[in-house]
């Protein structure tokens, strides 16, 4: 689909947020042409990244939600760390937690990289059927962390189901 075409259809949906998400975005040839143009149009935009791929070129204007990967997740090793550089007081970091091994992974690398004062919020999330919402959350009071809980709510809506 044509930029113009994308565009034509966000204006038809009457929406004043857009938020670029699916797979990896940033690995789509023109989502940094989408991402401006979106951003002139007038809309209040955000992506989702897996934070495998370099974020230095998204627009400024562009609010960030970027993963760091766990090592529960089997794909720590993908998290590109120098983004972290790139990140504005009004982007989010998100940690899907598989485990309390990765709760305390998770809050090291809050610590290491001094996350609570790059960005607007730190979002975690328990992965769905590895670890229950109610742990979580439990883990977070107990330690009062400054974080905001988050459930998947496409994995409540639409289970496992391919392309949600």
């Amino acid at each position: 689909m044509a930029i113009t075409d994308i565009l034509a259809t966000v204006k038809n949906n009457g929406a004043r947020h857009v938020c670029v998400t699916g797979g990896e975005p940033l690995a789509q040839p023109n989502c940094l042409v989408l991402l401006r143009e979106l951003c002139d149009a007038g809309f209040e935009v955000s992506i989702e990244t897996s934070g495998a791929m370099d974020i230095a070129s998204v627009d400024p204007r562009v609010s960030v939600v970027m993963d760091l990967k766990t090592p529960g997740s089997n794909e720590c090793d993908r998290n590109l760390m120098s983004n972290i550089t790139h990140l504005k007081l009004k982007d989010q970091v998100k940690f899907v937690i598989c485990d309390r091994r990765d709760y305390d992974w998770a809050k090291a690398k809050m610590d290491q990289y001094d996350l609570r004062s790059r960005v607007d919020e730190i979002l975690f999330s328990p992965s769905f059927a590895q670890v229950t919402a109610k742990d979580l959350a439990e883990w977070i009071l107990t330690d009062r962390l400054a974080v905001r809980m988050q459930l998947q709510l496409h994995k409540f809506i639409w289970g496992d189901e391919p392309g949600h």
